[in-house]
Protein backbone atom coordinates (compact mmCIF):
# COMPACT_ATOMS: atom_id res chain seq x y z
CA UNK A 1 0.00 0.00 0.00
CA UNK A 2 1.24 3.49 -0.89
CA UNK A 3 0.24 6.49 1.20
CA UNK A 4 0.91 9.66 -0.83
CA UNK A 5 1.29 12.92 1.11
CA UNK A 6 1.60 16.12 -0.92
CA UNK A 7 1.45 19.82 -0.12
CA UNK A 8 3.35 23.10 -0.26
CA UNK A 9 6.54 23.93 1.64
CA UNK A 10 5.97 24.37 5.37
CA UNK A 11 2.74 22.37 5.52
CA UNK A 12 4.43 19.78 7.72
CA UNK A 13 4.74 17.04 5.09
CA UNK A 14 8.11 15.62 6.12
CA UNK A 15 7.42 15.64 9.86
CA UNK A 16 3.93 14.18 9.44
CA UNK A 17 4.94 11.61 6.81
CA UNK A 18 7.89 10.39 8.88
CA UNK A 19 5.69 10.05 11.98
CA UNK A 20 2.90 8.37 9.99
CA UNK A 21 5.38 5.87 8.52
CA UNK A 22 6.59 5.07 12.04
CA UNK A 23 3.01 4.63 13.30
CA UNK A 24 2.10 2.35 10.40
CA UNK A 25 5.38 0.43 10.32
CA UNK A 26 5.96 1.52 6.70
CA UNK A 27 9.22 2.80 5.18
CA UNK A 28 9.31 6.54 4.43
CA UNK A 29 10.11 8.00 1.01
CA UNK A 30 11.25 11.62 1.32
CA UNK A 31 11.20 12.85 -2.29
CA UNK A 32 12.50 16.25 -1.18
CA UNK A 33 15.68 14.58 0.09
CA UNK A 34 16.26 13.22 -3.42
CA UNK A 35 16.07 16.70 -4.96
CA UNK A 36 18.27 18.05 -2.19
CA UNK A 37 20.83 15.31 -2.87
CA UNK A 38 20.91 16.25 -6.55
CA UNK A 39 21.28 19.92 -5.56
CA UNK A 40 24.18 19.02 -3.25
CA UNK A 41 25.94 16.93 -5.90
CA UNK A 42 25.49 19.68 -8.49
CA UNK A 43 26.94 22.29 -6.10
CA UNK A 44 29.89 20.06 -5.31
CA UNK A 45 30.71 18.61 -8.70
CA UNK A 46 29.14 20.96 -11.23
CA UNK A 47 27.95 19.66 -14.58
CA UNK A 48 24.36 19.16 -15.62
CA UNK A 49 21.90 18.56 -12.78
CA UNK A 50 20.15 15.97 -14.95
CA UNK A 51 23.35 13.92 -15.10
CA UNK A 52 23.67 14.07 -11.30
CA UNK A 53 20.04 12.92 -11.02
CA UNK A 54 20.50 10.04 -13.43
CA UNK A 55 23.58 8.70 -11.64
CA UNK A 56 22.22 9.29 -8.12
CA UNK A 57 22.17 6.19 -5.94
CA UNK A 58 20.16 6.88 -2.81
CA UNK A 59 19.06 5.04 0.31
CA UNK A 60 16.29 6.63 2.34
CA UNK A 61 15.68 5.93 6.02
CA UNK A 62 16.58 7.58 9.30
CA UNK A 63 19.74 8.67 7.47
CA UNK A 64 20.01 9.72 3.80
CA UNK A 65 22.83 7.97 1.95
CA UNK A 66 23.66 9.43 -1.49
CA UNK A 67 26.30 7.78 -3.68
CA UNK A 68 27.63 5.95 -0.63
CA UNK A 69 27.89 9.05 1.61
CA UNK A 70 25.75 10.03 4.59
CA UNK A 71 24.38 13.43 3.50
CA UNK A 72 21.57 13.71 6.08
CA UNK A 73 22.89 16.97 7.53
CA UNK A 74 24.59 18.32 4.40
CA UNK A 75 21.32 18.45 2.42
CA UNK A 76 19.59 20.66 5.03
CA UNK A 77 21.67 23.82 4.58
CA UNK A 78 20.10 26.97 3.07
CA UNK A 79 22.49 26.74 0.08
CA UNK A 80 21.37 23.22 -0.72
CA UNK A 81 17.71 24.16 -0.22
CA UNK A 82 18.13 26.88 -2.84
CA UNK A 83 19.96 24.51 -5.21
CA UNK A 84 17.21 21.89 -4.73
CA UNK A 85 14.54 24.45 -5.68
CA UNK A 86 16.43 25.19 -8.90
CA UNK A 87 17.05 21.59 -9.95
CA UNK A 88 13.40 20.71 -9.19
CA UNK A 89 12.33 22.94 -12.11
CA UNK A 90 14.48 20.88 -14.53
CA UNK A 91 12.26 18.46 -16.50
CA UNK A 92 15.05 15.91 -16.99
CA UNK A 93 15.87 15.92 -13.27
CA UNK A 94 12.20 15.37 -12.41
CA UNK A 95 11.88 12.56 -14.96
CA UNK A 96 14.96 10.78 -13.60
CA UNK A 97 13.87 11.08 -9.97
CA UNK A 98 10.24 10.13 -10.67
CA UNK A 99 11.53 6.94 -12.30
CA UNK A 100 13.62 6.16 -9.19
CA UNK A 101 10.69 6.95 -6.88
CA UNK A 102 8.33 4.68 -8.82
CA UNK A 103 10.86 1.85 -8.68
CA UNK A 104 11.00 2.17 -4.89
CA UNK A 105 7.22 2.40 -4.47
CA UNK A 106 6.65 -0.70 -6.60
CA UNK A 107 8.05 -2.80 -3.76
CA UNK A 108 5.89 -3.10 -0.64
CA UNK A 109 4.25 -0.55 1.63
CA UNK A 110 5.41 3.09 1.71
CA UNK A 111 4.54 6.50 3.03
CA UNK A 112 5.79 8.93 0.38
CA UNK A 113 5.78 12.71 0.57
CA UNK A 114 6.44 15.48 -1.92
CA UNK A 115 4.64 17.85 -4.23
CA UNK A 116 3.62 15.46 -7.01
CA UNK A 117 3.38 12.01 -5.39
CA UNK A 118 -0.39 11.65 -5.72
CA UNK A 119 -0.62 13.41 -9.09
CA UNK A 120 2.42 12.05 -10.96
CA UNK A 121 4.57 9.52 -9.09
CA UNK A 122 1.84 7.30 -7.60
CA UNK A 123 -1.56 8.38 -8.94
CA UNK A 124 -2.96 4.96 -7.98
CA UNK A 125 -1.90 5.28 -4.32
CA UNK A 126 -4.43 3.69 -1.96
CA UNK A 127 -4.45 6.80 0.26
CA UNK A 128 -3.76 10.32 -1.00
CA UNK A 129 -3.51 13.28 1.36
CA UNK A 130 -2.90 16.95 0.57
CA UNK A 131 -1.57 18.79 3.61
CA UNK A 132 -1.85 22.55 3.84
CA UNK A 133 -1.74 25.30 6.45
CA UNK A 134 -2.18 29.07 6.50
CA UNK A 135 0.70 30.98 4.83
CA UNK A 136 1.61 32.53 8.20
CA UNK A 137 1.71 29.15 9.95
CA UNK A 138 3.80 27.60 7.18
CA UNK A 139 6.25 30.52 7.23
CA UNK A 140 6.52 30.42 11.02
CA UNK A 141 7.42 26.70 10.92
CA UNK A 142 9.93 27.23 8.13
CA UNK A 143 11.57 30.21 9.87
CA UNK A 144 11.92 28.18 13.08
CA UNK A 145 13.39 25.25 11.15
CA UNK A 146 15.92 27.40 9.26
CA UNK A 147 16.56 29.97 11.99
CA UNK A 148 15.80 32.83 9.61
CA UNK A 149 13.63 35.95 9.50
CA UNK A 150 9.86 35.39 9.24
CA UNK A 151 9.25 38.17 6.69
CA UNK A 152 11.98 36.81 4.43
CA UNK A 153 10.51 33.32 4.63
CA UNK A 154 7.01 34.65 3.84
CA UNK A 155 8.33 36.44 0.75
CA UNK A 156 10.35 33.44 -0.44
CA UNK A 157 7.43 31.12 0.27
CA UNK A 158 5.06 33.16 -1.92
CA UNK A 159 7.55 32.96 -4.80
CA UNK A 160 8.07 29.23 -4.27
CA UNK A 161 4.32 28.56 -4.19
CA UNK A 162 3.85 30.47 -7.44
CA UNK A 163 6.68 28.48 -9.06
CA UNK A 164 5.40 25.14 -7.79
CA UNK A 165 1.81 25.76 -8.88
CA UNK A 166 2.69 27.40 -12.18
CA UNK A 167 5.34 25.08 -13.59
CA UNK A 168 4.50 23.24 -16.80
CA UNK A 169 5.41 19.75 -15.59
CA UNK A 170 4.18 18.23 -12.32
CA UNK A 171 2.66 21.42 -10.89
CA UNK A 172 1.64 21.40 -7.24
CA UNK A 173 -2.04 20.42 -7.18
CA UNK A 174 -4.52 18.41 -5.14
CA UNK A 175 -4.61 14.91 -6.64
CA UNK A 176 -7.98 13.48 -7.68
CA UNK A 177 -9.39 11.57 -4.72
CA UNK A 178 -7.01 13.17 -2.21
CA UNK A 179 -8.21 14.13 1.26
CA UNK A 180 -7.29 17.73 2.09
CA UNK A 181 -6.06 18.31 5.64
CA UNK A 182 -5.44 21.80 7.02
CA UNK A 183 -2.74 21.38 9.68
CA UNK A 184 -3.04 24.93 11.06
CA UNK A 185 -3.29 24.67 14.84
CA UNK A 186 -3.08 20.85 14.81
CA UNK A 187 -0.37 18.84 16.51
CA UNK A 188 1.66 16.29 14.55
CA UNK A 189 -0.02 13.49 16.52
CA UNK A 190 -3.48 14.77 15.57
CA UNK A 191 -2.61 14.86 11.85
CA UNK A 192 -0.97 11.43 12.00
CA UNK A 193 -4.07 9.99 13.71
CA UNK A 194 -6.21 11.24 10.80
CA UNK A 195 -3.87 9.62 8.26
CA UNK A 196 -3.76 6.31 10.15
CA UNK A 197 -7.56 6.37 10.22
CA UNK A 198 -7.64 6.85 6.41
CA UNK A 199 -5.23 3.94 5.95
CA UNK A 200 -7.32 1.66 8.17
CA UNK A 201 -10.41 2.53 6.12
CA UNK A 202 -8.58 1.78 2.85
CA UNK A 203 -7.37 -1.66 3.96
Amino acid sequence: MVVAIDGPAGAGKSTVARAAARALGFPFLDSGAMYRAVGLMTLRHGGAASEQAERLEIQLGERVIANGEDVTDAIRTPEVSEAASKVATNDRVRAALVEKQRALLDAGDWVAEGRDIGTVVAPDAAVKVFLNASPEERARRRAAELGTDLDTVLRDQALRDAQDMGREHSPLAVAPGAVELDTTGLSVDEVVARIVELVERAR
